[in-house]
């Protein structure tokens, strides 16, 4: 990867004393890339500058005993998030549904309606003409995937609605191929790609990982347990975003975390 400017991420991190903040600050220190990290205790943030990926920096705050919601990345309009699901369970109950609709169901599969989260994208774009996507998946089978930008947002039919890889083109080619991740025997990897375009470009686009074929191309698009995909949405630059009550809900920042983490959220 090319040299990566640096840029600053927000966290909202439990501290209860000072002491949470000097081991939060210690541990943030030895990670690769970071400059500069400010923690506010009245506030509960912690304020990230360097060039390490913030799912890296997430993992580097949770080892230390305490969980981390990233709040906001980059200046204003420059970031965008992707949760990244399976179909495959969607698509299962509706053959099975149509199946009972004229007898001959023989499948248990009725109530697998949930798409199950698999992976989740953060973007910030850093310069003009350069987004780091921050790619993190687990539970999908070992092997080599390859991460795309689609045509279309178009979930209707999970993977194969969202068309095309995304045909903006730079001089090193589609812009819409983003690079490639490789799963551990534990169904997990991670990657930190970087892209020639803006955040306002791929805003609606659809974001899919897919099992790569040994030539290098991507498998053709399916629904299946590891094919996995979200729509890109902007989300909150750093400051963009002070809410702790959710207005729809009435649950605590907190609570709203609970509640995704049980969905499968990363």
């Amino acid at each position: 990867m090319t040299e990566i400017t640096p840029f600053q991420t927000l966290f909202a991190v439990p501290m209860t004393c000072d002491g949470c903040v000097k081991d939060i600050s210690g541990a943030l220190y030895k990670l690769p890339g970071i400059t500069k990290v400010e923690a506010n205790l009245q506030d509960q943030l912690v304020t990230v500058e360097g060039t390490a990926p913030p799912s890296k920096i997430v993992e580097t705050i949770q080892a230390t005993g305490r969980d981390a919601i990233l709040r906001g990345s980059g200046g204003s309009n420059n970031a965008a998030v992707s949760i990244l699901e399976t179909y495959h369970h969607k698509f299962r109950e509706d053959a099975a549904r149509e199946e009972a609709a004229h007898g001959n169901s023989t499948t248990n599969d009725i109530g697998l309606n949930e798409r199950l989260v698999r992976g989740l994208a953060r973007m910030v774009q850093v310069n003009p003409t350069t987004t780091l996507v921050d790619l993190t998946v687990r539970g999908v089978a070992p092997g080599k995937y390859r991460a795309t930008i689609r045509e279309y947002g178009d979930l209707k039919d999970g993977a194969t609605s969202t068309g095309p890889v995304w045909a903006a083109k730079s001089e090193s080619g589609p812009r819409g191929v983003l690079g490639t991740i490789e799963i551990g025997k534990d169904g997990e990897g991670s990657a930190f790609l970087s892209q020639t375009f803006q955040v306002w470009e791929v805003i609606g686009h659809a974001l899919v990982v897919a099992p790569e074929k040994e030539n290098g191309e991507e498998e053709e698009l399916k629904n299946d347990e590891d094919t996995i995909v979200g729509v890109i949405a902007r989300s909150a630059g750093v400051w963009d975003n002070d809410k702790t009550v959710c207005s729809c809900t009435g649950k605590t920042l907190w609570e709203e975390r609970k509640d995704e983490v049980r969905k499968g959220m990363l």
